[in-house]
């Protein structure tokens, strides 16, 4: 019976005995040492005691401290920043630092030492400047003592200022809590020339201790014109480097552009109702368009059209497809390089090439040869693109760019928002060459480039600044300081769009050639009456008609000149002539009176959309994940958090 008591008396001592509680790794003290320096240098030394149980701390903490804040104008400033030592126990600690965004974090501890567990005090020393903010009235050290970002809880937060000498504090504030809290959860004490803060409660994980001490007017000297000069170059690196970029490309391609990408003087324009030279439908696409429109195709259709006329393929079943059949025909006549190269693909078709989509990689091999046999003999005779000082010119941008993300010392959530100014550059250079092309032909060069900057002006400016307000406004992403910056980048981005475009320039010889050119465009277009009028004009005829016709496809001006013809159909033996037309290159349904143009002109204008259509689609891209849908979890790059480490 005795045991048994005993026994129980065991039990319930046991368990009436309280069980250690699971150690907790918290911040038990942060005291901050703050020395004002008349200069408005703070010379401030962290002493962070922290106990360490091996979770979140295995080898050390680290401190972030921020490298901008806000002046009392709003805007968000760089500041000066020194660390002068790390201790641990009262010993130097090893550390290291990395920056983050819009500061610095620094780690204590080396990643191959472990702290043992329990309480360790680290201290951390640093200088740094224009934290002093100036006002009309008075002076005013406004402190986040402990920053807000905490992850551990802090069970005391306090803080030691001691002013130059002589200067006396107006008044004292405190603020407690996350950050925007306006919690008073702290004492404040003058004696003598310190002031010391210390919170009243335990502050929770992101919470911190804010201090504000009011100083007469006078107490830290300001900053000299010639030190603001400086800050204000430090906080406006990015603007700068990206203003002078684009300084510098704008004038490289203002000068390479003098110097080559000029046009010739034009001469006088006439028209006339043959090509010059007696050039090929093909090339005079070529010429006039300083290289290949439509990427080929259009010059390709009228290269076809002109072998129907000359009668060395006929042309079958317009609604459905293509179909361009060798006639057999030979003679002594040398083809145009261009139209070679068509005939060797009908040949190597049978004789006969359709043009659809089942026979899409026959005619996109024969769009292939058509072209490289074009550009083997006429690249740089009649137009030079100039790519060289084009390569040039990407070469000062990359540079520019890349000393604004080295050296501009973006913001992380700036970044991102790069991406507005170079779209609004790339979308505004190619609407304004887009709307440049379209132009009258006939415009002089001063009026067709001055017409482009200014669209291209005018559009960079609404979208950039359409694109920026939305940015700031909406997203809260981005500062009204930033808009400048964003004004560069695009500026930088859109001078290389728009002198893509006016880099190149026409050869002497193409410039002759586009004054032929021109005038041909002019006759096809004229009214009728005008061109009755031209002295040594021929009538108008089927010959004649047909003739032309393979050039005004390659001008884009079918329309106008089947609509004549058409007109002339009509018009001729009362009608007699319409019933009676058929052309000979092409077999399918007949023409009633009044339908040839839409029939025969909309054939013209649409056959290079047909070829386009022909063509098999380009390979899908594959994603990478190893899945269908691409992978993820938290898909490509890095992502952030914090703790001790």
């Amino acid at each position: 019976m005795k045991r048994l008591l005993a026994a129980l008396a065991f039990v319930v001592l046991f368990l009436a005995a309280p069980f250690p509680a699971a150690a907790e790794e918290i911040i038990s003290s942060y005291h901050s040492v703050i020395d004002v320096d008349r200069d408005g240098t703070l010379t401030v030394t962290e002493t962070i005691t922290a106990n360490v149980e091996g979770n979140q701390i295995r080898r050390g903490i680290y401190r972030d401290f921020p490298l901008t804040f806000v002046d009392p104008d709003g805007r968000r400033v760089q500041v000066d920043f020194n660390l002068v030592s790390v201790e641990r126990d009262g010993e130097q600690e090893e550390y290291r630092t990395e920056s983050v965004n819009g500061g610095i974090r620094i780690y204590t501890g080396n990643a191959d030492v472990f702290l043992p567990r329990g309480e360790h005090i680290f201290q951390i020393t640093y200088e740094t400047g224009r934290q002093i903010r100036f006002f009309d009235d008075h002076d005013e050290l406004y402190w986040n003592v402990t920053g807000t970002e905490w992850a551990f809880p802090i069970e005391e937060a306090t803080a030691t200022v001691t002013l130059p000498d002589g200067v006396v504090a107006q008044a004292l504030d405190v603020f407690t809590g996350g950050y925007g809290a306006t919690g008073k959860d702290a004492r404040a004490v003058e004696e003598g020339g310190e002031i010391f803060f210390a919170t009243t409660r335990r502050l929770r994980p992101q919470e911190g201790l804010t201090i504000a001490i009011k100083l007469p007017k006078g107490s830290i000297d300001r900053p000299s014109a010639s030190q603001q000069n400086i800050w204000w170059l430090r906080d406006h690196l990015a603007l700068v480097i990206a203003g002078v970029g684009f300084v510098v490309v704008s004038l490289y391609y203002g000068r390479a552009w003098v110097r080559v990408g000029r046009d010739p003087a034009r001469g006088v324009m006439v028209p006339r109702w043959d090509p010059p030279d007696g050039i090929s439908p093909a090339l005079v696409n070529y010429i006039d368009s300083k290289g290949f429109s439509g990427e080929g195709w259009t010059a390709l259709s009228a290269a076809v059209l002109n072998l129907a006329v000359k009668g060395y393929v006929v042309l079958d079943d317009l609604k459905n497809a293509i179909i361009v059949s060798a006639t057999g025909k030979s003679g002594g006549e040398k083809l145009p390089t261009g139209e070679a190269a068509l005939m060797k693909a009908v040949d190597a078709a049978g004789g006969t090439l359709k043009i659809d989509r089942a026979n899409g990689k026959a005619v996109a091999a024969a769009g292939s040869s058509f072209r490289s046999a074009m550009e083997r003999e006429h690249r740089g005779k009649y137009y030079r693109a100039n790519t060289g000082y084009i390569i040039g010119g990407v070469a000062l941008t990359i540079v520019a760019l890349a000393a604004l993300f080295i050296f501009g010392g973006l913001s992380e959530a700036t970044i991102p928002f790069i991406i507005v100014p170079v779209f609004a550059g790339v979308f505004v250079s190619g609407f304004a060459v887009s709307i440049g092309k379209s132009l009258r032909r006939g415009s002089s060069l001063v009026r067709r480039i001055l017409s482009i900057v200014v669209l291209a002006f005018i559009g960079f400016v609404l979208i950039a600044v359409f694109s920026s307000i939305l940015a700031v406004v909406i997203f809260s992403a981005t500062e009204a300081d930033d808009l400048p910056l964003f004004f560069a980048i695009g500026g930088i981005v859109l001078a290389n769009g728009l002198f893509y475009y006016l880099m190149g320039a026409p050869t002497p010889l193409g410039t002759q050639m586009m004054d032929g050119i021109d005038g041909l465009r002019q006759y096809m277009t004229l009214a009728e009456q005008d061109r009755l009028n031209m002295q040594g004009a021929p009538e108008m005829s089927p010959r004649h008609f047909e003739t032309l016709l393979p050039y005004a496809v390659a001008l884009g001006i079918e329309k106008p000149w089947t609509e004549t013809f058409d007109r002339w159909l009509l018009a001729a033996a009362g009608g007699a002539a319409a019933a009676a037309y058929q052309p000979s290159w092409y077999h399918g349904d007949s023409f009633g009176p009044g339908s040839f143009s839409d029939t025969i002109g909309g054939f013209a204008g649409s056959m290079a959309d047909t070829m386009t259509s022909s063509l098999p689609p380009p390979p899908k891209s594959s994603s990478s994940g190893f899945s269908s849908g691409g992978g993820f979890s938290g898909g490509g790059g890095g992502g952030g958090g914090g703790g001790g480490w």
